[in-house]
């Protein structure tokens, strides 16, 4: 428990037996039950979970079949098996002491936004005040989480997220630069102008805020947080953009980022179009999505003349140049808009050395 409310831990793992064991045995204090969810590994992640699931004694085999100990824990939902057994189903983090770890396993790999969607799933039910979102592979240190849960816990915000951008010296370049683009186009996207490095998972979210969204609408893979980061902005969630230092161990990577980037840009095309629709035009009508369709359009119509003289015989015009001029200047406007319409949902942490300190 953080000061007088409870939290939950959703750990997502995919292939991380060499660093499962260690999260889960670094979890902080304050952190009452933990959702360690296995993402249909292929490797021994899933003993390795079980092995300490229970204070380091392997749970029963018989909790597949959701019995332990007597006790009925079948899965919540189909694709998704829960275990929490013997004594660690009376291990209750409040009392300062050791997480309750309770294993969940897919039956078939749905992907990382998945993964967290199960754990969200059974925080809900189970009513948990705050849940944090903590790497598997390590990459969420343990004092990391504080800083996270802190302004939710406070009420002054609905999402935290860490923000490795203003602590980049540890982060390698072509990180840096996927993530600089990344994060602008996220910025349009969602609404979020101020927000930095949208692709960092470790987050912290309100009860209020997970019984608000449609948590099975989500989107399941890698993108998981850029479509949240949308859904929140069209429910007038605040958020608040945490620094903290890039950590990296010895952790493989499981993007293809020749197909994760056509996807999240698609991803991030349907999110944006939809948050125009029903937040400016649904919702409460806004001059802001206008100008937005407007100036898409002039300008590709200025692009496809400025073609069309190239390809003619003779002079330039000129009009394609002056449209498709026209259209940015209508785009930037509706940009504008959106900052200005956005301003009081954002909240910049403290500042990078902060960050840097405290870690």
């Amino acid at each position: 428990m953080y000061e007088g409310h409870t939290v939950a831990a959703v750990i997502p793992v995919y292939n991380e037996e060499p660093f499962i064991g260690e999260v889960i045995e670094t979890l902080p204090t304050y952190v009452d039950r933990a959702y360690v969810v296995d993402d249909a590994s292929t490797d021994d992640t899933w003993s390795a979970i079980q092995a300490r699931a229970d204070g380091g004694v392997p749970v029963d085999p018989s909790a597949r079949n959701g019995d332990v100990d007597g006790s009925d824990v079948a899965a919540e939902e189909s694709g998704a098996r829960d275990e929490a057994g013997g004594r660690a189903a009376a291990v209750d983090g409040e009392d300062g002491g050791s997480p309750t770890v309770v294993p969940l396993q897919h039956e078939r790999n749905r992907g990382v936004g998945g993964a967290i969607k199960t754990g969200y799933k059974r925080s809900v039910a189970d009513g948990t005040d705050i849940t944090v979102v903590i790497a598997g592979d390590g990459q969420t240190a343990p004092d990391v989480v504080e800083r996270i849960v802190e302004p939710v816990a406070a009420g002054r915000v609905d999402y935290a997220k860490g923000n490795r951008m203003l602590t980049r010296e540890e982060m390698p370049a072509f990180r840096q630069i996927g993530d600089a683009t990344l994060a602008l186009l996220t910025r349009i996207a969602s609404g979020y102008w101020k927000v930095n490095d949208p692709q960092n998972g470790s987050t912290a979210i309100s009860l209020s805020a997970l019984e608000t969204l449609e948590i099975d609408e989500l989107y399941e893979d890698y993108g998981f947080v850029n479509d949240l980061l949308i859904r929140l902005n069209v429910h007038e969630m605040r958020v608040a953009d945490v620094p903290r230092r890039a950590v990296y161990e010895d952790e493989t990577s499981h993007i293809s980022y020749t197909s994760f980037i056509p996807k999240l840009s698609i991803l991030l095309l349907r999110g944006f179009l939809w948050r125009l629709r029903v937040k400016y035009l649904q919702r409460d009508f806004h001059p802001l999505a206008l100008c937005y369709y407007l100036g898409a359009g002039t300008s590709a119509l200025g692009a496809a003349s400025v073609e069309a003289d190239a390809l003619r015989d003779g002079p330039s015009r000129g009009d394609g140049r002056v449209l498709f001029a026209l259209g940015w200047l209508f785009m930037l406007l509706a940009m504008v808009f959106d900052l200005d319409e956005n301003r009081d949902l954002q909240e910049i942490g403290a500042t990078a050395e902060d960050g840097r300190n405290d870690e």
